[in-house]
């Protein structure tokens, strides 16, 4: 299967200004296998360890400091000849020995002519929790459950994921049916790579069901093995609240929908150690939708979202033909698939992700976005039925804004509205924020 932040892979591999690389994302969205997939394309041979159950490699983080005694030691324990520009050095689970980070300082500035990558699906928890990072000696990439565009390559549907992204709307609108229909089986079975390869490779809708399952019980174990046990039932509680709360009209995280006076105070560390995790996306609230939106944010309100949609389907148990037959998916639940499809698409290019609401008006804005050149209000529909009156309502008040509605609808550009397909948004808002 083919992942987009391979092409950044090769940039870092062939850039003159290469330090050690972190790659940061969830449990089970394809890390690992990604670097190995780098490393036997791009290198003669791969130094692999995982500090999780190699005790040998740790005990060389612990006791060796020079870069030269570690890349000695590596190669000794994976029994690799590490070779500048030769070798791949992947260094796994990096979180379960917080000593190898802090070796990562050492490799840049004493043997940068070796290629070394380290990752890990805790990393983002064990760094919130004080351990020493070598800030500014190393490169950093982020990797997500696979977007749309990616679905559609690994379901051998290059040409249409081509069309997407040269938006070309004249051809898009000539097959929209057919991308309706990727883009609901892409509701059932998400972006986690397991799923998609058991999709794809025509295991059936049981198997990707039970698959996605082993994933959120792995997340479960998570909580238990990982998190302080203090706050492992108020972990629980957020994380399974988020399909409820997202089900509602106004999907602002509520902490009373959890139990009876719940209040942020008790429940901040459990939200942090979810989003640190990178299994849960927090959406904050902007009071005004102006650049740069960060100095606008409410830390106070916002919105939860799960990260992939094929893990919300099988947390809620929704049934396969609820969203593989008719539109059902696309008319039921208050939108809650398409906001999370739409997250999780936004978070994947890299944009900046803000809601926006005004206390006692009609005004509710799904999304805002920060491009390069301006804000834009979003506005996410999952049918065809976009009349537009949040944002209609909010463009008249700010008349140098323009809007973006994400529907159903095929592409039109007015002049205070821009409708972009729903299946096709995450290549085009990707390539916006390049330009």
């Amino acid at each position: 299967m083919e992942r987009y932040l391979y092409n950044d892979l090769l940039k870092w591999k062939s850039s003159d200004n290469r330090r050690p690389l972190v790659l940061f994302g969830a449990r089970q969205v394809g890390k690992t296998w990604l670097l190995k997939e780098f490393g036997g394309r791009e290198y003669k041979n791969i130094a692999f360890v995982s500090f999780d159950r190699d005790d040998a490699a740790s005990q060389l983080m612990e006791t060796e400091k020079s870069a030269e005694k570690l890349l000695r030691g590596l190669s000794a324990v994976t029994g690799v000849d590490i070779v500048p520009g030769e070798t791949l050095v992947i260094l796994d689970e990096i979180q379960d020995c917080s000593i190898a980070l802090m070796r990562l300082k050492v490799l840049a500035e004493d043997a940068p002519g070796y290629h070394v990558v380290a990752c890990g699906s805790l990393l983002g928890i064990a760094l919130h929790e004080g351990i020493s990072y070598p800030v500014g000696k190393v490169d950093e990439m982020y990797l997500y459950p696979m977007d749309f565009g990616e679905f559609l390559m690994a379901k051998g549907k290059d040409k249409m994921q081509a069309f997407l992204e040269e938006n070309d709307w004249a051809m898009i609108k000539t097959i929209s049916k057919e991308y309706v229909d990727l883009l609901r089986q892409y509701y059932y079975v998400g972006g986690m790579p397991a799923a998609v390869k058991a999709y794809v490779e025509g295991e059936g809708l049981n198997a990707v069901r039970a698959l996605q399952k082993q994933i959120l019980d792995g997340y479960d174990r998570d909580f238990s093995k990982h998190a302080p046990i203090r706050i492992v039932p108020r972990i629980r509680m957020v994380w399974q609240s988020i399909v409820s709360q997202l089900a509602k009209e106004n999907k602002k995280f509520i902490f009373g929908a959890m139990k009876k006076g719940a209040r942020a105070s008790e429940f901040e560390e459990a939200i942090q150690w979810l989003t640190d995790a990178g299994i849960v996306y927090k959406v904050n609230r902007v009071n005004e939708v102006r650049m740069p939106l960060k100095f606008y944010e409410d830390r106070g309100a916002f919105k939860l979202f799960i990260l992939d949609v094929g893990l919300m389907g099988a947390m809620a148990d929704v049934p396969a033909s609820q969203i593989m037959v008719g539109e059902n998916i696309f008319k039921e639940y208050k939108g809650a698939f398409t906001e999370v499809y739409v997250e999780s698409q936004l978070v994947s290019t890299g944009i900046p992700v803000y809601y926006h609401s005004v206390e006692n008006s009609r005004i509710e804005l799904d999304f805002v976005i920060q491009l390069s050149d301006n804000v834009y209000p979003v506005e996410a529909k999952a049918e065809e039925n976009v009349k537009a009156k949040s944002m209609k309502l909010f463009i008249e008040n700010n008349p140098g804004l323009k809007g973006i509605r994400l529907s159903m609808k095929d592409y039109k550009d007015q002049s205070w509205l821009e409708n972009i397909p729903l299946y096709a948004f995450g290549e085009y808002l990707g390539g916006r924020n390049k330009s």
